[in-house]
């Protein structure tokens, strides 16, 4: 077997962080090929969502999905990089010894995000970390897919819930720095924020007018 992880929202100032193990038999790969799959930051989001459901019948697959509130919380003690290992570690729990698992690495050095995840297993398949992992393995390619699409249902359901379109959730998006700019008091918006970033803190010290 072999096992593809990557995430989706790791760099959001609202909602989740979307983390997907896809599995497969090695021998079946090819299909996913077959498929149109790719890095889904290659992918519209209409072919996204078109090439999901057939992953989901080919792939075993494994999800976490880490709330804002939950981001917030480990920060106090963990940075971004070991609270996605501490997920990716969850997700790998009971892979089999022989599988091999490629996993997008956010460190500039894989091998250090490798050590990160294996201290949080007591058990371990092969870990084969590697910066563009989504670029240079279908399987990866796969696992970005569903993170992206379960990601952006999440963001859409927020909306729902907030009343306002704030966009992408990005901050390097202007639509969703103002949004935060005018809302970021309200007690509907505040469960999605991830307070520790430090560009809310910027946001914070920054005037409305400035939008």
């Amino acid at each position: 077997m072999i096992i593809g992880i990557d995430e989706a929202g790791r760099g959001c100032i609202i909602g989740p962080m979307v983390i997907a193990a896809a599995s497969i038999d090695p021998m079946r790969e090819y299909l996913l090929k077959d498929l149109g799959v790719k890095d889904s930051k290659k992918l519209s989001p209409k072919q996204r969502e078109n090439i999901y459901p057939h992953v989901l019948e080919l792939c075993e697959l494994k999800r976490a999905v880490i709330s804002a509130e939950k981001i917030t919380e480990m920060m106090d003690t963990d940075n971004l990089n070991e609270i996605e290992a501490i997920h990716i570690a969850k997700l790998l729990s009971d892979a089999p010894d022989d599988a091999t698992a490629f996993i997008d690495s956010p460190d500039n050095i894989p091998a250090h995000f490798g050590k990160r995840i294996l201290k949080h297993l007591k058990r371990a398949p092969t870990l084969v970390c590697e910066n563009h992992a989504d670029d240079r393995h279908l399987i990866v390619g796969a696992a970005s897919i569903v993170a992206k699409v379960e990601r952006d249902r999440q963001i859409e359901r927020i909306k729902e819930v907030v009343g306002v379109d704030f966009n992408s959730g990005y901050t390097s998006d202007p639509y969703t720095v103002a949004f935060l700019s005018r809302h970021v008091d309200d007690p509907k918006v505040r469960p999605y924020i991830r307070w520790k970033w430090a560009t809310l803190a910027n946001l914070q010290q920054r005037k409305i007018c400035e939008f």
